[in-house]
């Protein structure tokens, strides 16, 4: 029985490195680039479900804003592919590190907020300062609105590492009580057992779901400042 409960969150080390890049670079194997005049069944399916959710994220973009797809689909697909690397055993999730998805949400929501007070000045200084504010609470609600600007990225990052490690501890958890369990109670083992496993369904669930919310708000602050 493991005793860390964290062990699962902690950084891989290989001869005193960590191999956390050789494992983000990994997702990447799983979509191969198309060489054949006929595509097979899983390249088809990829090239499907890409088209898919690229569609609903491009849905209420302008055609300036649209030019944004290929980095926002490869955004969904890396922090998918990720989130489903760490559902395998003895795998390391590199989306549990509050440090690796502030590493991704800063850029992005940074890069769409230039690019609003860039090319919509008026309209991006507009968003600080609801219409019809008294004249009284201007400052103060300019601050607040400053400071939820600038939240919109830790909030970004926490809540992909807050959903996806609660996750995994709780699969954790469960499992340990499973193991524990099969040497006093069979029956409340297979219980349990049966629990984990419709947990595992949902978090596989789960790990494609937090990939798409996080591309779909990036994708919505983009909205906003094109």
């Amino acid at each position: 029985m493991n005793e860390n409960l964290f062990a699962p969150f902690m950084i891989p080390m290989m001869l005193g490195l960590p191999i956390t890049t050789l494992i983000i670079i990994l997702p990447s194997i799983l979509f191969p680039t198309p060489n054949r005049l006929v595509n097979n069944r899983t390249i088809s399916i990829q090239q499907w479900l890409t088209k898919l959710t690229s569609k609903q994220l491009m849905n209420v973009h302008s055609p300036k804003g649209q030019t944004w797809s290929l980095m926002l689909i490869s955004l969904f697909l890396f922090i998918a592919s990720t989130n489903l690397l760490g559902m395998l055993p003895h795998s390391f999730t590199p989306t549990t590190q509050l440090s690796m998805n502030v590493g991704m949400a800063i850029p992005l929501w940074a890069g769409a907020v230039i690019t609003g007070f860039r090319n919509k000045t008026k309209m991006s200084l507009a968003h600080l300062l609801p219409q019809g504010t008294p004249t009284f609470l201007i400052p103060m609600l300019v601050i607040i609105e400053t400071i939820s600007l600038f939240i919109q990225p830790v909030a970004l990052a926490v809540r992909l590492t807050a959903n996806i490690t609660a996750g995994h501890l709780l699969m954790h958890l469960i499992g340990e009580t499973t193991l524990v369990l099969m040497s006093t109670s069979l029956l409340t083992a297979l219980i349990t057992f049966t629990i984990l496993t419709l947990l595992t369904i949902l978090e596989f669930a789960v790990a494609l779901i937090q990939a798409y919310v996080f591309t779909l708000l990036v994708s919505l602050y983009l909205h906003d400042n094109t």
